[in-house]
């Protein structure tokens, strides 16, 4: 076991940060890993059964702490995307597939049915660890991709049941697969599993937040990891003994604790695990690829992947068109789903039991699974060479007659620094001209009622469009300090009028802003820090008034230090000593408010000393 488990690792090792430098992702780095280890090249690890369904548990804490990061509420406004876009890609799919592999493979119709209820699966695994690792969950696509998927992880529930079904003889009977309730009537069944589920979302409300209170009050950390642990594997388990989906399971109490106080603790104690066994998994999956198979048939193999890909990605990207996503989440949404999954592992594994496929049959449809999971990381590489580069170089601008212009002001940049300076003075009553030069923002801006344009505001013609000549302001909020001064020159020259408000991304950046003549400016991240370290200050026992007197006085001298300091930029001695010499200056600052305020406090009317009365206003 010890070898073994060195083994991989040391794989993982190897082979993850040479994908990762070469641009081609962990995943496909694990599996490239457990194709080398594997029985097949240098036959380090043998069969891979067992191991595999011990790393699926990766799957289950996967869609836990994917649960954690969605609230109710968020879960209810994605009901349409689940049930709608997740129903209709499974029974168009299994519709498809069937009717292919039956022309194709002239199956019986059970088979056929079967294979394709397997293949119309997606990899969970692989799609949700991409889309999280490029950080393309929170698009358009990438979201509807992960509705997709929580719909398959329900549809397999009702697959299972209909497996039996399709076996072939009443000598095939089914063994239960770990389901206490296989016996029992359905409506029976269904109680049970409904009640479970109230059980677990009633257990996520009302038992788990006073046990991680007292958990937390031990200060005990790995004692709340084991408890972390607990909860996963616990509803995995009680999930599977009744027929369900544990990776389902696990999903609802997830989701039922978002609104914990713990969730961030949680987060962080179930995180590498979950990363070790999905790790483990696609290595396993690697390692699973049967290379003497594929060598007597790899055309057949190959086509069949084709194949399963290319008529996937089509239902996928019609199904995209249909519910009205635009061009690049359409082609994400395309690419994170088009390739088999898991699932269709654990599926096969039933087929074997109720003899519906031949075993030649199931290492065909297990290799074809394989490879087309292999292949999904370089359909992601794919995307984000051609269609994310396309969409940054060669969208097209937003044309200058369908831009709105504004009296007021226009703002460049509408990310997180932008919106929030855009709000506040939208709601005061200015009218505001965006412009923003990110299509992924733009998408998701335009998708919550915001009027933004596209286009770089370093371009005059854009400028003049919005407004620039009759407007008063000009904020620009983009975080790249070069494409900032080409703006700031920009505006200095032809629109002389307009106030200046720019956003500093540093202390070099603002200095750079000073020579430049602009007067308002803030360091994105200078206003919070100093905040934060007033609550500090209160935490440490000081009280409110002198917290506040501390943070004026800091900033006050910071800002001036900084105007001093811009003079001598450059200058790399010269600036070490003024630096040196304007911290000294804020101690001295800093520690005579604090002695004149305790010569204040000692002062009681008539009873001050002459001392005190000196310093008294």
């Amino acid at each position: 076991m010890l070898l073994l488990a060195t083994i991989y690792l040391a794989a993982a090792i190897l082979a993850v940060p040479i994908a990762k430098r070469l641009g081609l992702g962990s995943v496909l780095g694990y599996l490239l890993a457990g194709i080398l280890i594997g029985p097949h090249l240098l036959h380090l690890v043998g069969e891979q059964t067992d191991i595999m369904h011990f790393a699926e548990f990766g799957v289950v804490m996967m869609l836990f702490l994917v649960g954690l990061e969605l609230q109710p509420k968020r879960l209810w406004t994605m009901r349409r995307s689940i049930v709608g876009l997740g129903g209709l890609q499974v029974l168009i799919t299994t519709a498809v597939l069937y009717v292919a592999i039956d022309l194709a493979l002239g199956f019986l119709w059970q088979q056929s049915i079967a294979i394709a209820l397997m293949l119309a699966l997606s990899s969970t695994a692989i799609a949700l660890q991409t889309l999280n690792e490029k950080g393309l969950i929170k698009q358009s696509g990438g979201q509807n991709a992960f509705s997709v998927l929580l719909f398959q992880d329900i549809a397999v529930i009702p697959i299972l049941a209909i497996m039996p079904l399709l076996a072939f003889s009443d000598l095939a009977v089914s063994d239960g697969h770990g389901n206490l309730l296989h016996t029992f009537p359905t409506y029976l069944q269904v109680i049970i599993s409904v009640f479970v589920i109230l059980a677990i979302i009633a257990a996520g409300h009302y038992v788990a937040a006073p046990l991680f209170r007292y958990i937390a009050s031990t200060r005990m950390r790995e004692l709340f990891t084991v408890v972390a642990l607990f909860i996963v594997i616990a509803t995995a388990l009680l999930m599977q003994s009744i027929g369900l989906s544990p990776a389902l399971g696990t999903f609802l109490a997830g989701v039922v604790l978002a609104e914990s106080e713990f969730r961030h603790e949680l987060e962080a104690d179930i995180e590498p695990f979950k990363g070790l066994l999905l790790g483990l998994f696609f290595m396993t999956v690697g390692a699973s690829i049967d290379f003497s198979l594929l060598a007597e048939k790899w055309l057949f193999i190959l086509a069949s992947v084709a194949l399963l890909m290319g008529l996937k990605a089509a239902i996928l990207y019609l199904l995209a068109t249909a519910f009205s996503l635009h061009k690049r989440a359409k082609w994400l949404f395309t690419a994170a789903l088009c390739q088999g999954g898991e699932f269709a592992f654990v599926l096969l594994s039933v087929t074997g039991s109720l003899a519906i496929l031949t075993p030649d049959q199931a290492a065909l449809v297990t290799l074809v699974v394989a490879v087309s999971m292999l292949g999904s990381p370089l359909i992601f590489i794919l995307y984000d060479k051609v269609v994310e580069r396309q969409a940054n170089t060669t969208q097209e601008q937003d044309s200058v007659e369908t831009m709105e212009a504004t009296q007021n002001v226009i703002v460049v940049g509408y990310g997180r620094f932008g919106q929030v300076i855009g709000r506040l003075l939208h709601a005061q009553g200015y009218h505001l001209s965006i412009l923003d030069h990110s299509p992924s923002q733009i998408e998701l801006l335009r998708r919550f009622g915001n009027q933004v344009f596209y286009g770089d505001g370093a371009r005059l013609d854009l400028l003049e469009a919005a407004g620039a000549h009759d407007a008063q302001m000009l904020v620009v909020a983009i975080d790249e300090p070069d494409k900032t001064f080409e703006i700031v020159r920009l505006a200095q020259q032809h629109f002389p009028h307009l106030k200046l408000v720019v956003r500093a991304t540093d202390r070099r950046h603002a200095y750079q802003l000073i020579k430049l003549g602009v007067t308002a400016f803030e360091r994105e991240t200078f206003v919070s820090a100093v905040k934060l370290g007033e609550q500090a200050l209160k935490l440490l026992g000081h009280s409110d008034e002198d917290v506040e007197r501390a943070g004026d006085l800091f900033t006050q001298h910071d800002v001036e230090s900084m105007h001093i300091l811009a003079d001598v930029w450059g200058d790399d001695e010269s600036y070490g000593i003024a630096i040196r010499q304007r911290m000294a200056d804020l101690k001295q600052v800093l520690q005579a408010d604090e002695k004149a305020q305790e010569d204040l406090n000692t002062c009681h009317g008539e009873h001050c000393d002459d001392k005190t009365k000196e310093i008294t206003p």
